[in-house]
């Protein structure tokens, strides 16, 4: 089973994180931050990644902090279960339709953290939370993860239809990228032979 555990902690935040690749989509978030926590449970459930997260964070000050390290420590757990990334798919992609909205997203799981971002928002908030602090918590999840991740909203009026299509679409193409290929299962999907910030 490929599994990994992190902490962080700092003068900000203290978040422990739980992954298990090979999981059923089992989960358990708390961060503090309601809208944040169905977000990383849509992330479980559709990439069937097993995830615990516990986050305590300044959220008195605002909810920056907690998001971002959010995103690092769980990008963290998954480049430590992911090892040598041997056998894995590599590469992942999906189109995820809802109601009105429809996005795109890709990742290449090749160790070169790059984070495209194509999403913009008609308002400022969501609930409590700042539509600017997606695309940190993206950022955040690519560079840790050692990935490169193209998101793009297509279209789309509803700006929570826009964001949960968002984290959807992550978890579907991280759902195909760290599988195991069963053709190269001990092989690195490089022509390196190696994905330790290799082409």
């Amino acid at each position: 089973m490929r599994k990994a555990n992190v902490e962080r902690n700092t003068k900000e935040t203290r978040i422990e994180v739980e992954v298990n690749l090979d999981g059923t989509g089992q989960y358990t978030v708390a961060t503090g931050i309601g809208f944040l926590d169905h977000m990383l449970e849509q992330l479980s459930r559709h990439s069937l990644i097993d995830l615990k997260v516990k986050a305590e964070g300044d959220l008195h000050i605002d909810f920056h902090h907690t998001t971002e390290d959010t995103g690092i420590a769980i990008g963290e757990a998954v480049a430590k279960a992911l090892g040598e990334r041997k056998g894995i798919q590599r590469y992942g992609a999906a189109v995820i339709p809802m109601d009105e909205t429809c996005t795109r997203v890709a990742i290449d799981l090749s160790n070169r953290p790059y984070l495209v971002w194509k999403v913009a928002f008609s308002r400022p908030k969501l609930g409590e939370m700042d539509t600017e602090l997606f695309k940190e918590w993206f950022q955040a999840f690519a560079q840790a993860a050692g990935a490169t991740l193209h998101v793009e909203n297509l279209y789309g009026e509803n700006n929570h239809h826009i964001v949960e299509s968002c984290f959807k679409g992550l978890a579907r193409s991280l759902r195909q990228a760290t599988e195991i290929d069963p053709r190269r299962a001990d092989a690195v999907p490089s022509t390196k032979g190696t994905l330790s910030g290799s082409i």
